[in-house]
């Protein structure tokens, strides 16, 4: 009888004593914490991002994570749910006593990493060398108010920081979207904010969205932001190929592997060497292909169907799901361990009903590229009105099929009437 996949509980790392990773978007943050805990004898590994964070432990264990009060790429709260999922095992040291888990593992010299995080906040709180031994035994009143005074400037230059960084959404996300996306809500400009944030590492990507919300189009863009931009984008959507198929499609197969196979055949994943790998519909991969994908994702290596000999291949792995992933892997019907090696970094591509706002935009969008290969339409008042009022379960490929089909009954006229506008439904 096949066993279920492990649960994300049972997933637990190996501390090594004395290492810590060090997640801060400041950088002169970092270098105050890391040179107090290298002189207690830590070796420090520095992160600018919850990514580059999560990636560092992944790769190699550590006794404890520091996490500074905002990051770039993640939302602390949800950071700190990806971690105890990953790593029950490794201290937790926040900044500023944000929420964490309080009654889980605790590092034996979590004192230390508290020490060296007062050093970083108050770099001049230390004692002078040579002080006398009353300067060392109490520091003198206007010292203690300096102190106080700079926590409290560190702390309203960190809020200040924090408020930058919220109000920049408004400033930088007009510029900040990318072209394969259309319209301003927020919603779309985060997508093409956290594109542009990851796209230029190596990290495993997730993109999850209901069907029709363009998940393809963000891992074009992945790719062309990426460094890997002039390598091949190769996509193999997993539910469009039998079972049966699948694996020789993604890994390749000698002649005479199977009934069928006249001559061998390079797979997707060979294929897209030094370049990007898409794998659409990943939560449609059957259980026991995951394993051997796994194994890829781990090691960088493959074998082809009826060969024994290992296979080295560079690629960057994006995959996209339309269902909740992590539930299926807690459910044991997805392999957690795989889903947590494949969403190392997580994309949503939001549904268009919840950016409405976004509607005209993308009208205008699908008009003018119908313009491109026929006569120039325009939609009447009345028809405008009932696109708008749509619920659009199809999302964006629906609202482009709507409008494809009021084109051709639209017939030679120039603007699409209501009579026109048909939902399939």
């Amino acid at each position: 009888m096949a066993t279920s996949a492990p649960t994300p509980a049972l997933r637990t790392t190996q501390a090594v004593a004395r290492t810590a990773i060090l997640a801060s978007a400041d950088q002169s943050f970092r270098q105050r914490v890391r040179d107090a805990l290298t002189g207690l004898r830590w070796q420090v590994r520095e992160a600018s991002g919850g990514a580059e964070a999560l990636a560092y432990l992944d790769s190699a264990p550590a006794e404890t994570l520091i996490l500074d009060t905002w990051l770039p790429d993640l939302e602390i709260q949800e950071f700190i749910a990806e971690f105890e999922k990953l790593h029950p095992s490794v201290d937790l040291v926040t900044v500023d006593d944000l929420p964490g888990r309080r009654d889980s593992f605790r590092s034996p010299r979590r004192n230390e990493v508290l020490f060296a995080l007062r050093r970083g906040q108050d770099s001049d709180s230390a004692a002078r060398p040579g002080a006398s031994g009353d300067e060392r035994g109490a520091a003198p009143p206007a010292a203690k108010t300096l102190a106080l005074t700079k926590e409290e400037q560190a702390l309203s230059d960190a809020n200040s920081a924090r408020s930058r960084a919220a109000s920049a959404n408004d400033v930088f996300s007009k510029s900040c979207r990318l072209p394969e996306f259309i319209g301003d809500h927020p919603l779309m400009l985060k997508v093409s904010h956290r594109i542009r944030l990851v796209a230029p590492h190596r990290t495993p990507v997730l993109v999850e969205g209901p069907t029709g919300t363009g998940k393809e189009l963000v891992a074009r863009a992945l790719h062309r932001l990426s460094p890997r931009s002039s390598q091949r984008f190769v996509a193999l959507n997993c539910a469009a190929i039998p079972e049966t198929l699948l694996e020789a499609e993604l890994f390749g197969h000698t002649r005479g592997a199977f009934t069928g196979a006249v001559q061998g055949r390079v797979g997707r994943i060979e294929a897209a060497e030094g370049g990007t790998l898409f794998l659409d519909e990943i939560g449609e991969m059957p259980l026991a292909l995951q394993a051997k994908l796994l194994r890829f994702v781990e090691s960088g290596e493959l074998q082809r169907v009826g060969e024994n000999d290992a296979v080295k291949v560079d690629v960057r792995i994006v995959a996209a799901t339309h269902r909740p992933l992590g539930q299926l892997a807690a459910q044991g019907s997805f392999r957690a361990d795989l889903y947590y090696r494949l969403a190392v970094f997580l994309i949503r591509t939001p549904s268009v009903d919840s950016h409405r706002d976004d509607l005209p935009c993308l009208i205008d969008h699908f008009l003018a590229r119908q313009a491109e290969r026929g006569p120039a339409r325009s939609l009447s008042a009345e028809a405008m009105c009932m696109l708008v009022a749509h619920r659009w379960p199809g999302n964006i490929r629906e609202l482009e099929h709507v409008l494809e089909r009021a084109a051709i009954l639209a017939e030679d006229r120039p603007e699409i009437g209501p009579e026109e506008i048909e939902f399939g439904e």
